[in-house]
């Protein structure tokens, strides 16, 4: 881990941004010998986790804060159809889940008749179906580790690249960096970052 970030400290945050921050995605586990990620603030901190333990693939997993605080739960709808799936997420308030509302719901699109199968994601915000509308469309750039998310009226609010050293050494495909736009909350974010993760077998 040391070599992701020199620091390792641990950091409080009310997961929201002013202005542009950049984050770094290691596709690793805290736990030994387990599934998941880790994501570094630009201080070297540790802000988000994701545990599958021994799992991978999993219909269900959780984004947690440092301290294992679950801040979202992700759980995918129609088990059949992977070129198609349909992810839905529930927010954690106080360690308590709100099980009467979906926070989000991502539905993948792949186009199977390209040469390179290609995979646009939407994003959709609200309380109820009634309500629900296209907010956010996650898109791949270069393939599987990279892609960028947009909102509805076209602009760029997070991108993920593969994360290169300060010499332009790429530090491999399992290491990735997030640059996240201003006013965004980085929590919501990160969870539409872990369902992409996913969706593309990654976690």
């Amino acid at each position: 881990m040391a070599k992701i970030h020199p620091q390792t400290s641990v950091k409080g945050s009310d997961h929201s941004t002013s202005e542009r921050e950049t984050f770094t995605i290691w596709m690793k586990s805290l736990v030994f010998h387990g599934n998941g990620c880790t994501v570094f603030n630009s201080k070297g901190e540790v802000v988000f986790r994701v545990d599958n333990y021994q799992t991978r693939h999993s219909s269900e997993v959780f984004l947690m804060d440092f301290n294992g605080e679950v801040l979202f739960s992700m759980k995918r709808k129609n088990q059949r159809l992977r070129i198609f799936e349909s992810w839905e997420s529930y927010k954690w308030i106080d360690s308590k889940l709100n099980k009467e509302i979906s926070w989000f719901q991502v539905r993948s699109n792949c186009s199977i008749f390209r040469r390179h199968k290609h995979k646009t994601c939407h994003v959709s915000l609200g309380c109820d179906k009634t309500t629900r509308r296209s907010s956010y469309q996650i898109t791949e750039l270069e393939g599987k580790s990279t892609f960028k998310i947009i909102d509805n009226a076209g602009h760029l609010v997070a991108q993920v690249i593969k994360k290169q050293s300060l010499s332009g050494v790429p530090l491999g495909d399992d290491v990735l960096t997030l640059v996240l736009e201003p006013q965004m909350d980085y929590s919501l974010v990160m969870a539409l970052v872990t369902v992409d993760g996913l969706i593309n077998q990654k976690l």
